[in-house]
Parts: C-alpha cells; structure tokens; sequence
C-alpha cells in the first residue's frame, strides 16, 4: 500500500502539530505539498522542513489548487458576502477559504462581515471559534442549523454571495441574492508528478 498524504502551508506547523495529521505523515510514501501559488514562501519551506525533519524517505510533489468560479464576472466590484467550508474555519483553524481568496481574485469592491446578522448556532460559531474572518462558515449539519444558516444568508444586503463549499449549497438552501460557485482543483508544478511516482511504486 502506497500511502499519500496532502500537506496544506496555509496551515504551516499543522502537518507536526495534531493527530492523525503527524502520524500520517510519518507513514507517507509521497507527501503533496499544495497550494504553493497562493501561500506564503516561508511557509512552504517550513512544511518542506518538517517533512524531511519527520519522514527524511518521503518524495514530494509540489501543486497548486487554482480556483475556478462559473460567473466571474459576477464577483468583480461588488459586495459580496462570502461562505465556507466550516470545518475548515472552526476546528482548522483557518481565518479564511477560497471564497475569500476568489473575492480578493476577481476584485471584489467589498468582503461583507456578517457576524450581525448571525442566529442560532451560527452566531455560537462565531463566539466558540473568533479566529474567524470576515465570511459564513457553513454550518449545516441539521435541519435546524441549515434554517438557521439560510436566515443568516438572506439576512444581509450583498450583491453577490459566493460559495465556496464542498457541495453547491443552491441544491439544500433557498439563497435570495445572485450566487456563484468556487470550485478548484490539483495542478501539479514541475517533477516528480503523482503519475511519475505511482509509476515507480507500481512497477512490474
């Protein structure tokens, strides 16, 4: 078994600092280092380190994650509020998305906050976890909290609201506002690529 691990420098330090994440990066074959178009130089580095520091025989492949949107036009100078992943903004840590990252991209004029127009468990998002920047996170793991977040969304005056979630949140909530969607995917930088190395383990 070939064992492959995504190691992501917006979060520098994450790959050594929980659990499972440190013990599957001390198992991997090949670790993938992501989105090194979009995070910072010493961040990368740090994450090169602490794979070499932890699993010296690890290969690694380097690859961005471009973001791709079905209206981009529709994001440029106007206010838009943004919404999403909540795992990745709640117990990941994390200030900000894609969502985020799209609005600065395609020249959003405005990143609304929403936090006052916040209910329910949205609002108690917002105080549990308030690291968070200016965006939704999407917590809809009930039918409660889906009314709750679908309130919020209608809630605010924004032109636009971006969507930057791992489903197209249009199919499970009535949106008011003009939507559009923020998808990416892998695109590997230089060599060895993913194909290069499965190659090399596969060999007959």
């Amino acid at each position: 078994m070939v064992e492959i691990v995504v190691a992501d420098p917006h979060r520098a330090g994450h790959e050594v600092r929980y659990y499972p994440g440190e013990v599957n990066l001390k198992r991997a074959h090949i670790v993938v280092i992501n989105k090194i178009d979009t995070a910072d130089h010493l961040n990368i580095q740090m994450v090169r380190e602490n794979i070499r520091k932890n699993n010296a025989h690890a290969e690694i492949v380097e690859a961005a994650s471009p973001l791709y949107t079905d209206d981009y036009g529709l994001i440029s100078n106007k206010r838009v509020l943004v919404i999403e992943d909540g795992p990745t903004l709640t117990h990941g840590e994390m200030k900000y998305g894609a969502g985020v990252m799209a609005a600065i991209k395609y020249g959003a004029k405005e990143i609304i906050d929403p936090r006052d127009a916040a209910v329910g468990s949205i609002r108690d998002t917002y105080k549990k976890y308030p690291h968070i920047g200016s965006l939704i996170p999407c917590m809809g793991y009930s039918k409660t909290q889906i009314a709750e977040l679908e309130k919020t969304i209608n809630a605010i005056n924004a032109d636009v609201v971006i969507i930057a979630t791992p489903i197209d949140l249009r199919r499970i909530v009535m949106i008011k506002q003009p939507c559009c969607r923020i998808t990416y995917e892998l695109q590997e930088i230089g060599v060895p690529t993913l194909k290069d190395l499965l190659h090399k383990y596969f060999a007959v």
